[in-house]
């Protein structure tokens, strides 16, 4: 089984920063893909960011320019620095990793979010 737990959602003020985090924790034997991704009330689930373990990243258009994603592959641990939050931010925040994991079994595992809110 491999885990994935996020931290650091909160309420800011527009414009402010915030800095998730994600962990991911079990049987890894690699990871190779990890991404952000965020789902507002009544929207569809979307990716925010993703890097790859030789750290390409890819960013959403409405990201671009403010958030900035990075990982510690040694310690399984990814990050997302959001800043100049604006109000449309808000939503719950998702980390899923992908890889290999004891014997070489592929898993794609996703955290249980967390809550981002960005008040004007």
């Amino acid at each position: 089984q491999v885990q994935v737990v996020e931290s650091g959602g909160g309420l800011v003020q527009a414009g402010g920063s915030l800095r998730l985090s994600c962990a991911a924790s079990g049987s890894i034997v690699s990871i190779n893909d990890m991404g952000w991704y965020r789902q507002a009330p009544g929207k569809q689930r979307e990716l925010v960011a993703a890097i790859t373990r030789g750290g390409s990243t890819n960013y959403a258009d409405s990201v671009k320019g403010r958030f900035t994603i990075s990982r510690d592959n040694a310690k399984n641990l990814m990050y997302l620095q959001m800043d100049s939050l604006k109000p449309e931010d808000t939503a719950v925040y998702y980390c899923k990793a992908e890889g290999l994991r004891t014997f070489l079994r592929p898993f794609a595992s996703w955290g249980q979010g967390t809550q981002v809110t960005v008040s004007s």
